[in-house]
């Protein structure tokens, strides 16, 4: 059976433990604490196919009413099969990842969501299905320039978007996906063996503000843990011990009509009185 991500990491945090026994009579060091490199800010660009995308959001039909989205928020699995444009893609990249300063000489990022210590220890990756002027495949997000590398196309890549997600084959009407990875030594640098609950916290605040931005421009969007990390990381080519997807969230069209077959999902409950 084929180690899960979290296995991985513990094998691979060993040095990190092993630093934390020996101080437990001191103080614990972290990698900042000594002073030691901090790791990149964002991953480095993977292929030199780097794709501007707009920043301009005016033409959006942005709902405004911030109650409105928050009550109109809530997870879809229906689609309508349909695309979605460039411009909103770029959007829910910016509301999610989206890099609104620097600090000091590339200290930290100062994002639009939260994180622990300005570490944003995330990378975003993409299966394109059905966005205009994208052709389907494999992108990485590069937030520092607010651009999309195309990476590949993939082999039966409806089927394989439903295996990456636990034979969630909803899934695979969504116009997009979205799959996040950790770059764990980007948090590790600075909490050590503490960094690992920051990161999960950390992940809440994306997929929110992704629920959210969907929602606000008519979206649905849907988070999703049960990820076949293995499938996920040889797809977009990861080691799976440094950096692993360990999230995704599918976004595609919806329709009011499809309420129905949302409340199916539910079914169980009616059923069994719960």
């Amino acid at each position: 059976m084929s180690e899960t991500w979290i296995e991985k990491r513990i094998k691979a945090g060993r040095a990190l433990f092993h630093n934390f026994i020996q101080e437990t009579e001191e103080e614990y060091f972290s990698d900042q604490d000594l002073k030691k490199p901090q790791p990149p800010l964002a991953k480095a660009p993977m292929t030199e196919t780097a794709i501007d995308l707009p920043s301009d959001f005016s033409a959006l039909a942005i709902e405004n009413d911030f109650l409105r989205v928050i009550n109109s928020r809530k997870s879809h699995r229906v689609y309508t099969d349909e695309p979605i444009t460039l411009l909103q893609l770029s959007y829910l990249l910016w509301c999610t990842q989206g890099v609104k300063s620097v600090r000091g000489r590339a200290y930290a990022t100062i994002r639009t969501v939260p994180g622990g210590g300005a570490r944003h220890p995330f990378e975003c990756y993409l299966a394109v299905r059905k966005v205009e002027g994208l052709r389907p495949g494999l992108y990485h997000y590069l937030p520092m320039k607010h651009q999309i590398e195309f990476l590949r196309e993939a082999d039966g890549f409806e089927e394989w978007i439903g295996r990456s997600l636990a034979e969630q084959r909803w899934a695979e009407k969504a116009s997009v996906v979205f799959y996040y990875s950790c770059v764990f030594y980007r948090a590790e640098w600075r909490y050590g063996i503490y960094a690992h609950p920051t990161v999960l916290i950390d992940s809440g605040h994306v997929t929110e503000n992704l629920y959210l931005a969907a929602t606000s421009i008519g979206l649905g969007s849907c988070a999703v843990a049960a990820v076949d990390a293995n499938a996920a990381d040889d797809a977009f080519g990861l080691d799976g011990v440094e950096e692993t997807i360990f999230y995704a969230m599918p976004v595609g069209t919806v329709a009011a009509k499809d309420q129905e077959a949302e409340d199916a999902f539910y079914a169980f409950v009616r059923e069994e009185g719960l």
